[in-house]
């Protein structure tokens, strides 16, 4: 019987665990209403050589929640956890002490892969803000942005080509 020798199922093993940690990393926050303006009621005021600046105050901001629901789990990320973690028991002991750390390792990591891609596919909660500012010349602007930054409601701002600054 030809034996393998140890370093395969080593190789092996940490290509396991690498391609489950990829599987680890959550979803980037994407937000394409950046900057929020609804054009038909707030049109956006411009000169004849650009953009018009606008000036006036934070008269709102508020912090808008979405949520992606979760997908459950599939049974992938177990097998794939009871796959490593067998190939990782089967590495410890000899005889009966291995057969016993195999099947231990199976069902540990069987856990640890479920519990992982229970993690991985959970809902998922982001949150942005609504600034909305009172122009001076007594229009009303919102626009979506992913943090306010040092922005507090009062403080007097300035829209210069969509961007939002204190003035």
């Amino acid at each position: 019987m030809k034996k393998i020798p140890r370093i395969v199922p080593l190789i092996a093993s940490a290509l396991a665990v690498a391609s489950l940690a990829a599987c680890v990393a959550p979803a980037p926050y994407q937000t394409t209403r950046y900057p929020y303006q609804p054009q038909a009621a707030y049109p956006v005021q411009q000169q004849q050589q650009g953009v018009y600046t606008e000036y006036g105050r934070v008269a709102n901001i508020e912090v808008l929640r979405t949520e992606r629901p979760g997908t459950g789990t599939g049974g992938a990320g177990a097998v794939a956890g009871g796959v490593i973690g067998g190939v990782l028991g089967h590495q410890v002991g000899s005889g009966n002490g291995r057969t016993a750390a195999t099947a231990l390792g199976v069902v540990g990591g069987a856990l640890l892969g479920n519990s992982i891609e229970a993690q991985n596919n959970g809902p998922r909660v982001y949150e942005s803000y609504r600034v909305s500012i009172q122009t001076d010349n007594g229009g009303f602007r919102a626009y979506d942005v992913p943090s306010p930054g040092d922005l507090r409601i009062g403080d007097r701002v300035r829209i210069d080509n969509g961007q939002i600054s204190r003035f």
